[in-house]
């Protein structure tokens, strides 16, 4: 059976892709988005209560508002926004398939494989954020099951003892819920102080925290090994063993970059490994082929968010229009 063909593929249902979406509709592009878990997946896989450090218009797409009881909306309050954005505009969205290869055709299209089919396009925007792979500390037991890199809620850890390695905002918001729901919390960080990025009401929560006892902190440390019941910590003035039960390595996370090396993109050479682009037009050194939103920072993860990187949408559809 011949593929179907579109005018654009979007891989990634975010909130990015959802933009691109908006704007091929006010092109009268024949688009597909191609997500491979629910719509904006990445923000279901978010922490259950987590708040956001943008407000809630700066989180907005297709110009339809986002209301919300506080300036600053939650998790749940932006699945909500998201899926009523999708009913407004009855996106053309297959939901629960994977993008596993986009391959340059001769005829200057392409072909799209999914785990489920063949798609053919003209244009395709790779759209597919960072939070996909964690960054792992490559050391020795960090396979064992009681290592976690996603945070979901505090319930599970309660009453046990929990090492958190990381001073970003998932780390912190995950410290101050368990050690609020009863947990015995030890962070390990590698600086020597709390990340200036962390939400500024998080910020000085967590440090009085530390300051006080309630939360163990060792700077400019890192984990050396994890065993079942115990984790072993190299500080500045020696190693340090401690009984644990859980360990929640919140390191950060980066995209899919060999997809992208696979697909045709090139990187820069050096560790930030960002993808060439031109930054008018967002068309990567492949023809038709575009990047939208956090994925064009490379491991440059806190660059793009959803506030500054809507534009691509409007950036990439216009150029595609004009072709």
């Amino acid at each position: 059976m011949a593929a179907l063909q579109y005018d654009l593929i979007i891989v990634g249902g975010g909130p990015i892709g959802l933009a691109c979406a908006i704007e091929a509709q006010k092109k009268n592009l024949n688009y597909l988005i191609i997500e491979k878990g629910a719509i904006v997946n990445s923000i279901f896989n978010y922490p259950l209560y987590m708040t956001f450090f943008s407000t809630a218009e700066r989180l907005e797409i297709g110009e339809i508002p986002f209301n919300c009881l506080t300036p600053k909306p939650g998790r749940q309050e932006a699945l909500e926004y998201y899926r009523n954005i999708h009913r407004y505009f009855k996106f053309n969205i297959n939901l629960f398939e994977k993008v596993l290869d986009i391959q340059k055709q001769t005829s200057k299209s392409f072909k799209i494989t999914t785990n489920k089919a063949h798609y053919e396009a003209l244009n395709v925007v790779i759209a597919t954020g960072f939070y996909d792979i964690p960054i792992e500390m490559n050391v020795i037991g960090e396979k064992l099951p009681k290592v976690r890199h996603y945070y979901k809620e505090a319930h599970e850890y309660a009453f046990r003892k929990i090492l958190i390695v990381g001073a970003n905002n998932s780390s912190v918001d995950a410290a101050l819920e368990c050690w609020r729901k009863g947990a015995e919390v030890t962070m390990v960080i590698r600086k020597n102080e709390i990340n200036n990025r962390v939400k500024y009401w998080a910020k000085p929560d967590i440090e009085n925290r530390i300051a006080e006892g309630s939360i163990k902190a060792y700077f400019e440390s890192n984990i050396t090994e994890i065993r079942e019941n115990e984790v072993e910590i190299e500080m500045p003035n020696g190693k340090v063993t401690i009984e644990n039960d859980f360990v929640l390595a919140l390191t950060g996370y980066k995209p899919d970059l060999p997809f992208l090396e696979k697909v045709g993109i090139k990187l820069s050479e050096d560790e930030l490994k960002i993808p060439i682009y031109n930054a008018e037009t967002m068309e990567t050194n492949v023809e038709g082929l575009f990047l939208a939103g956090v994925v064009c920072g490379g491991m440059q993860t806190h660059k793009w968010f959803i506030e500054n990187s809507r534009i691509h949408a409007t950036m990439i559809m216009d150029y595609i229009s004009s072709k």
